[in-house]
């Protein structure tokens, strides 16, 4: 037994080191000069660490706009996100309406749909509706997640119906259960939900790249083009920005990783 756990052990270890190889490799570039970057066998260590490499990086842009306008993104999507998917969720799991089973298919079909696909419909709406270079267009393309739905569907359809039951015996309505009884309920499902949206729109690139002309309106990770030229790359600042606009999303998920397990695996639940 105790090979085997040695084994086991070893190979996890393994499995860690591989997956934490890219980001420290990423904060090793990042203490390096511009010129070890580009050697050739490529250096692991840097010979002498260049701290200084993350205020040059900060300062060759205007982060801190673009980190303001990431964080008002990134928390209305959230927000947008967390209330359309515990309204259409419980919808589809707790409510009786004709045509109910095929307008969920639906919504779950267009997880299908690659965004490639509705890239350029969404960017002709966003100009003929006069929201190029706004907040709008960053946020109101993403404001539902299918996904999203479906999750929150599968953690209301396990609430026991004697929950519903005795809060209409008690005079609650349909409002009043979700939010207070049923909401409550399915916290671990709402902050996987949360993480999820918050992510994906802060690591957006695409999409703010082409709905936004205006550097007032830029967000991180449009602001790491910055070090991208024709003549070459600037590899240390690059890695040096990618290190800091990362780093907040690390600690979110440090703080919530042990709710944001618990809605992924009760993604599974019967319904």
């Amino acid at each position: 037994m105790r090979w085997k756990k040695l084994i086991s052990h070893t190979i996890l270890l393994l499995g860690a080191l591989a997956m934490a190889f890219p980001f420290l490799w990423l904060i090793s570039t990042s203490l390096m000069q511009n010129v070890e970057t580009q050697t050739v066998p490529v250096t692991i260590v840097p010979s002498v660490p260049q701290f200084g490499n993350y205020v040059e990086a900060f300062n060759a842009a205007p982060f801190a706009r673009y980190f303001l306008n990431t964080i008002i993104v990134s928390a209305a999507v959230t927000a947008c996100v967390l209330v359309t998917s515990i309204l259409a969720g419980y919808t589809f799991a707790r409510m009786q309406f004709k045509g109910k089973d095929i307008i969920f298919t639906i919504v779950i079909a267009t997880m299908m749909i690659p965004f490639e696909v509705i890239l350029i419909p969404n960017s002709l709406l966003i100009q003929r509706l006069g929201l190029r270079s706004t907040y709008p267009a960053l946020i109101l393309p993403w404001a539902a997640s299918a996904f999203s739905i479906f999750l929150l569907r599968q953690f209301f359809q396990s609430l026991p119906s004697d929950y519903h039951d005795a809060a209409r015996i008690d005079g609650c309505g349909e409002w009043q259960f979700i939010w207070r009884i049923a909401v409550p309920m399915v916290r671990p499902a709402l902050i996987t939900v949360g993480i999820f949206a918050f992510l994906g729109s802060w690591n957006s690139l695409l999409w703010p790249l082409i709905v936004t002309d205006d550097w007032k309106m830029y967000v991180v990770q449009v602001g790491l083009t910055t070090f991208l030229e024709e003549e070459q790359t600037h590899m240390n600042y690059l890695m040096a920005a990618s290190a800091f606009v990362t780093a907040p999303v690390i600690i979110l998920y440090l703080f919530a990783q042990r709710r944001f397990i618990e809605g992924v695996s009760g993604a599974g639940l019967k319904g």
